[in-house]
């Protein structure tokens, strides 16, 4: 059985939010993600009020847990295989598992741009300049790419594929702010994700920007 609290409820990332009330379950409380949903389940009994604090308090906890896990940098998909592996995950994760690309790989001659991708051939491509950046921010490139794959342009059908993942907007902010170093001379290189259906704008801008 599920609440009655507003359908609107999100997290401080915007991402949505279930709450689970369940008579099976009578003294704890568990929250975690599913297909892109902060879920925080319930006993039954609880009140509105007891509702409202541990909605509050479990959201608080799978923040701080994804903050940790960002700081801790992860080990990365170093190879294809564990690339492509990481983005079944994500897919499953983030786009309710309907993005499966047939390759996903690393290469070394995207200078141009973060990722690429190729929605009639389901190929994924990640420039290798990402490999030091932190793992939220691989992901959140990764997630673009597979997003591509169900949705080619850069509209709001796109983006909104995208709300679900917590780190969007930070990460666009992250490389973005790279781009701007490497514009004027300054360490590491970058560019842009994008899908190779059309032009890309030059580094210091992201794809919704110059629409």
């Amino acid at each position: 059985m599920r609440s009655q609290r507003p359908a609107a409820l999100t997290t401080p990332d915007g991402a949505p939010v279930e709450v689970r009330r369940s008579a099976r379950r009578t003294r704890t409380v568990a929250a975690f993600w599913e297909d892109g949903t902060a879920v925080v389940a319930i006993p039954a009994r609880f009140t509105s009020a007891q509702e409202a604090e541990w909605v509050d308090r479990m959201l608080a906890k799978l923040h701080r847990q994804g903050e940790r896990r960002s700081a801790s940098g992860r080990k990365r998909p170093a190879s294809d295989a564990a690339l492509a592996a990481h983005a079944a995950q994500l897919s499953a994760r983030y786009l309710g598992g309907r993005a499966v690309p047939a390759s996903v790989r690393w290469v070394s001659n995207q200078n141009s741009r973060w990722g690429s991708a190729t929605p009639a051939e389901g190929t994924i491509r990640l420039s290798d300049k990402l490999k030091p950046m932190p793992q939220w921010v691989i992901d959140y490139v990764l997630l673009h790419e597979l997003a591509h794959l169900l949705v080619a342009g850069h509209n709001a059908a796109f983006w909104k594929l995208l709300e679900a993942y917590p780190e969007t907007q930070r990460a666009k902010a992250f490389l973005e702010g790279v781009a701007f170093a490497t514009s004027r001379g300054l360490p590491p290189g970058g560019g842009q994700a994008g899908t190779d259906d059309g032009a890309l704008p030059e580094p210091g801008g992201w794809p919704e920007d110059a629409d």
